[in-house]
């Protein structure tokens, strides 16, 4: 059993990790924004934190107050207010304070197409992503040059539904699809509890939904 300070718990791919970490016996430090999730996450066994990723002293004193094992983020988009995007700043103030908290682990679900991995979307999906790819792209390379053991997840395009089982990781920059986000929380999982994922940059996709036309390695953890 590990505890793990996890970003981005109340909805999408955050929520699907969360409810695998409770299945597998861990312990889980929810940070929330605000208290609109805080009841059904509680419901599930989690303990909830309040607090905005886009304060860096803030972040460094929710990690510090809750020492984990791990941090998992899995933040990013534009506020409600619409002031500043998080997928690099908030990103940024949870590394610093995993780094200020000496956590042994960090784990970021980032995109296709952020970093190398753009060569894997076609050009017009690249100019209407290219802003936010670009602050994840910011983001992974902060994690990579944190000192922290980290894994970077990107996924492909995320969709609702149970996972298939044909969900798999490769560290092939060219490949892309679709991922269900409950696949998506299995394989962020997966890399926490193995030492092979440590220091890996890993795109995910699921092979039924797979669009590049290539045959590629897939990760074995």
């Amino acid at each position: 059993m590990s505890q793990i300070f996890l970003a981005g718990a109340s909805r999408g791919v955050g929520r699907e990790i969360a409810k695998q970490l409770v299945a597998r016996g861990h312990q889980v430090i929810a940070l929330l924004r605000s208290d609109q999730a805080k009841a059904e996450l509680t419901a599930m066994g989690l303990t909830v934190v309040k607090g905005d990723a886009l304060e860096a002293a803030a972040m460094i004193e929710a990690i510090a107050a809750h020492p984990p094992d791990a941090v998992i983020s899995t933040i990013g988009g534009l506020p409600e207010d619409g002031s500043t995007r998080a997928d690099f700043l908030g990103n940024k103030h949870l590394i610093d304070g995993a780094v200020a908290a000496q956590v042994k682990r960090f784990i970021l679900i980032s995109s296709i197409g952020s970093g190398d991995s753009a060569q894997a979307l076609p050009p017009n999906v690249l100019e209407v992503l290219g802003a936010v790819l670009e602050e994840k792209a910011q983001a992974e390379d902060y994690l990579r040059e944190s000192g922290l053991a980290y894994t970077v997840i990107r996924p492909g395009g995320l969709l609702s539904g149970s996972a298939t089982g044909e969900e798999v990781l490769t560290e092939d920059v060219t490949v892309a699809g679709s991922i269900p986000r409950a696949a998506v929380a299995r394989l962020a999982v997966r890399c926490l509890e193995s030492d092979r994922a440590v220091n890996k940059t890993f795109s995910a996709i699921d092979l039924s939904m797979q669009r590049s036309k290539t045959d590629f390695e897939q990760a074995e953890l």
